[in-house]
């Protein structure tokens, strides 16, 4: 079984209104279906680009307001989902629950189903600066043909939470990042190499580029997308399948082995998952 995903550098840029924001995400919707995309990932903080639209005086939104956005974010990528039958992980959106702040990433079915998976770790930048709180479950997602998880960002850095995601089944992480510096940016691509070697699984990552000016936080980003796979014979050297040009406004597509993988996984040149000394590490 082969699988073709999209990961999408998506470029921030000042915007007037809620339409302009959708028609610049409708436009890699389609371009990714034009490629027969069947999953498509767009970056971490992606609505952000919202705040920029700012109040009577110019002045951008604070954080606070984008869960006001919410219904209008949910009900537009579900549409497009729908539209061109396809899955869309939407990036990740800030909610409101319970009078606190989450960052959600959004995981959008073609038959209209949404998933959400709140961010778990998050940045000092978040937390004290933005207010945002850490989510406290993880899910596994059946999407169509496949079982996915959704790591955003920070929580890729983590190891416990991809083995988690390995161990309920999952083939695939997709991970929506944002980063606004090279050290960032590296700390997210190693990490996410690390994660497909020790699972011997896929991570498919893109991040934010451009800039926002008015929104405090958002006015730098270093981003590139990367489809990695595990380090072994029959997967490409450096466990890449395709990457993006740093910093460009562009989409990257690429068909994931299913096959393969289990043929790695059970005869492959070392075995990551299957060695694991898990009496060793509880004694330790």
């Amino acid at each position: 079984m082969k699988i073709r995903v999209s990961a999408v550098q998506y470029p921030l840029k000042t915007i007037q209104n809620i339409d302009e924001f959708k028609l610049y995400i409708e436009h890699y919707i389609k371009t990714a279906k034009e490629f027969n995309s069947e999953y498509i990932l767009f970056p971490e903080f992606l609505t952000t680009q919202l705040l920029s639209i700012g109040d009577e005086e110019g002045k951008a939104f604070p954080i606070s307001y984008l869960p006001r956005f919410t219904n209008d974010y949910q009900q537009f990528f579900s549409k497009m989902a729908g539209q061109y039958q396809v899955y869309i992980i939407g990036g990740t959106h800030i909610t409101e629950r319970d009078g606190h702040l989450y960052n959600t990433a959004h995981l959008f079915h073609p038959d209209g189903k949404m998933d959400t998976q709140d961010k778990l770790h998050i940045t000092p930048t978040e937390f004290y600066d933005w207010n945002i709180k850490a989510g406290d479950k993880f899910q596994i997602f059946e999407a169509g043909k496949l079982k996915i998880a959704i790591l955003t960002c920070y929580d890729i850095e983590f190891p416990e939470l991809s083995r988690m995601a390995r161990a309920k089944g999952a083939d695939i992480i997709f991970c929506p990042s944002c980063t606004d510096d090279r050290h960032g940016f590296h700390r997210v691509r190693y990490t996410s190499h690390a994660r497909a070697i020790e699972n011997q699984i896929y991570v498919v990552l893109t991040g934010t580029i451009g800039s926002l000016p008015t929104v405090d936080f958002m006015r730098a980003n270093f981003g590139q997308a990367a489809i990695i796979t595990p380090n072994d014979l029959g997967f490409p050297m450096g466990g890449m399948l395709d990457e993006g040009m740093i910093n460009q406004d562009m989409i990257i597509t690429a068909d994931l082995d299913f096959e393969l993988l289990q043929k790695s996984r059970q005869s492959g040149s070392v075995s990551t998952w299957q060695d694991r000394r898990l009496n060793f590490y509880e004694r330790v």
